[in-house]
């Protein structure tokens, strides 16, 4: 009933909110992206989209969607694997941020693991900014990190916005220097949120730093501060600053997956090629609801 071509392309624009990103995604044009998502959307009975001049939004059906889709496209991949009759072997560096050490990412390298067991993956979790450099110097195969919305390399898994957060008791003086609770460099929310301050002439002071993500949501629990943060991805126990709180907007942050040289570690592009592509159709699991 649902072709999986055009349940790739429901989800790249589901993840991406955006019918331009996911045509640039799937390498289709933007006409062929609007067919595929109408042909299914007639298949299904149902829409799955709602579009307006501010952008694209799921609806009830297409949330539900999301799953269906992404069970079918899953089987056919198995199926496609098992009368290929061939394994993926090789070792696969993969470098992942600490943004996602709270979300579904255990269960998506989970099933890469039961689908390839002879690929020896390897597990980074850094700061995105370090994962950048550790690409860039060979030292990893693919990476799935955060980048800035102008940044063109990489392959956009989804779009989100970064805002602030911290606990719901907390209330921030105006009079006083904001406290601020983040990674050390080279952080994009780190950069981002000093950014945003300083164009806004509001003082600022760091009240925590750590690398771990972990730490970070133990300070702003325990309301040493705020923390800029994707608002998909915020951790349970923690809110929203509400905007009464007059801090200024942080702008749109991508979710994007790089590889690294294909033609330095050839055994890796295969392993590589079929994580990438679990990512990009699990990407949905990798956020809060």
């Amino acid at each position: 009933m649902f072709e999986p071509g055009q349940l790739r392309t429901f989800l790249a624009v589901a993840q991406t909110l955006s019918f331009t990103q996911a045509a640039h995604r799937l390498g289709l044009r933007q006409s062929t992206v609007s067919q595929h998502v109408r042909k299914l959307e007639e298949a299904a009975g149902r829409r799955l989209f709602a579009r307006d001049t501010h952008g694209v939004q799921l609806t009830e059906d297409g949330e539900a969607m999301l799953g269906f889709a992404r069970t079918i496209l899953e089987a056919n991949e198995r199926a496609a694997s098992f009368f290929a009759g061939t394994r993926l072997r090789g070792r696969l560096r993969f470098g992942a941020s600490e943004d996602f050490v709270l979300t579904r990412m255990p269960e998506v390298l989970e099933e890469f693991r039961r689908e390839h067991p002879e690929v020896d993956l390897e597990l980074t979790v850094e700061l995105s900014g370090t994962l950048h450099e550790l690409l860039a110097a060979g030292r990893l195969d693919l990476v799935l990190a955060k980048r800035r919305p102008e940044d063109p390399r990489g392959r956009l898994v989804w779009r989100d916005r970064l805002v602030w957060v911290g606990t719901e008791r907390l209330r921030l003086d105006p009079e006083r220097p904001v406290p601020l609770v983040v990674y050390p460099p080279p952080a994009v929310t780190r950069a981002r949120a000093l950014e945003a301050l300083e164009s806004q002439g509001r003082q600022w002071r760091i009240a925590c730093t750590s690398g771990s993500l972990n730490g970070l949501i133990a300070a702003t629990r325990a309301g040493l501060g705020v923390m800029a943060h994707a608002k998909g991805m915020i951790p349970p126990g923690l809110v929203q600053v509400p905007p009464r709180a007059g801090l200024p907007e942080l702008g749109g942050v991508d979710f994007a997956l790089l590889h690294g040289d294909r033609d330095r570690d050839r055994a890796a592009r295969g392993p590589a090629e079929a994580l990438a592509d679990a990512i990009l159709a699990g990407g949905d699991r990798l956020q809060f609801p």
